[in-house]
């Protein structure tokens, strides 16, 4: 009940400072996210040629097999712009939870739009090209800390668009949005979102050097808490890093609309909310190539074929969890076990109503079990250590023989704010 009192408003902040209002300036700051610090450098006509990341995990091969074709997903941020050349037919209807003035297409400050388009933009007008193109976006508009200093704004939005996700036909929840607080209600909606066989991504935040806090939802055991690499496959130093981190993606010089405006791209660190952005797009290809499959089964191989570098199969690293992402050893290989459709990869328990199965579904151990023989320090990309184990941390992104590096770093995207964008 504290929780959820402490939370009354929310200050959530998209990419550059999105986060939940916690009921005081203090509380809306640590959710806040925000696109400071980043330098206007990319324009339209040339930022796709920044997104290095699609050509690492070959995307137009990918595309050849499955674009997302029949996948909804749901994106809990700060708003989505429809009409942005690259989103034009992309986006359907959604909910606005804020409770304030607009709608779920009013984009407050671009975090929102810019994760849509990383999910399913198609390139059009020289915008960004998503992983998932062939995608839909429904956008779920929340507020984050500055957002609710200027408005009186629903306290749950967060719970309630989950639940409101939870309630429709999409597959995949992708939230860019965290806090460093628990909330009940907010705990019920996730839990119920599984229960209705959802995957839910959410970042993990960017704050590693800022306390290092487990952010909330991507820190609660039925998330899939995703991490951010940079261009070498090595966590960013500005992702947090726990049992909390389950799995990592490209985030780091990752393009983001500047602001609200829409005018110009700007180039920095999109960090773990471009992670999360880039994850479900590739659970989204997954999912759209294998549509009997559930969520277990699309979150199974995701961690089964992620690029781990040299530590064992089925341990889990504090920062990057099971590896980085590589949906194309899946789409176009077809490698990787879906497991029990029923159950979860994260919990070991089963998501269809039956009772939790007492036996774990297979040997990986699950979260808060992390094993630190992982590599931990090597992954961190801050030691010497680390410089040595350069060549196996590129291994896990190498793909057909051809070096497939992911970047997982930067932090302009992520959790900033009390509910910041993460």
């Amino acid at each position: 009940m504290a929780a959820d009192m402490s939370q009354t408003r929310k200050c959530r902040v998209p990419l550059e400072a999105p986060g939940f209002l916690i009921g005081t300036l203090v509380a809306a700051a640590a959710w806040s996210v925000g696109l400071s610090g980043f330098a206007p450098s990319a324009v339209a006509s040339d930022v796709q040629s920044k997104q290095w990341y699609l050509s690492a995990m070959r995307a137009e091969e990918m595309w050849k097999v499955s674009t997302g074709e029949g996948i909804k997903i749901a994106v809990i941020d700060s708003g989505v712009n429809p009409s942005t050349p690259s989103l034009k037919g992309q986006v359907l209807k959604g909910l606005d939870a804020t409770g304030a003035e607009g709608d779920e297409y009013d984009d407050y400050d671009g975090h929102g739009t810019t994760m849509a388009e990383l999910i399913a933009g198609t390139g059009q007008g020289g915008g960004l090209k998503g992983l998932a193109p062939g995608a839909k976006i429904v956008p779920m508009r929340i507020a984050d800390t500055q957002f609710q200093n200027k408005h009186s704004v629903n306290a749950y939005d967060a719970a309630d668009s989950i639940r409101a996700a939870a309630d429709s036909d999409v597959k995949i929840i992708s939230m860019s949005f965290g806090s460093e607080f628990e909330m009940d209600r907010e705990i019920e909606a996730v839990k119920y979102a599984q229960s209705k066989g959802k995957l839910f991504f959410a970042a993990v935040g960017n704050e590693a050097k800022k306390g290092n806090k487990a952010i909330y939802p991507a820190a609660y055991p039925e998330v899939v808490g995703v991490a951010a690499t940079d261009r070498m496959g090595k966590a960013s130093d500005t992702s947090q890093h726990g049992d909390f981190v389950d799995i990592s993606a490209p985030g780091e010089n990752v393009p983001f609309w500047c602001d609200r405006k829409f005018e110009s791209y700007c180039q920095g660190n999109g960090g773990t909310s471009a992670a999360t952005a880039i994850t479900s797009a590739a659970a989204a290809l997954i999912w759209s190539a294998h549509p009997d499959w559930t969520a277990n089964q699309v979150l199974n191989v995701l961690f089964d074929t992620a690029g781990r570098g040299d530590w064992k199969k089925g341990t889990l690293s504090n920062y990057l969890g099971h590896g980085i992402i590589r949906p194309a050893v899946n789409i176009l290989k077809g490698k990787g076990d879906p497991g029990d459709p029923d159950i979860s990869p994260l919990t070991k328990e089963r998501t269809s109503g039956s009772p939790a199965s007492s036996a774990s579904a297979s040997s990986q151990p699950g979260k808060g079990e992390t094993d630190e023989k992982a590599g931990d320090t090597a992954m961190a990309g801050s030691t010497a250590d680390a410089e040595k184990k350069d060549d196996n941390s590129r291994l896990g992104l190498i793909l057909g023989g051809a070096a497939a590096v992911v970047v997982l770093g930067g932090g302009a995207f992520v959790l900033v704010r009390r509910r910041r964008a993460v």
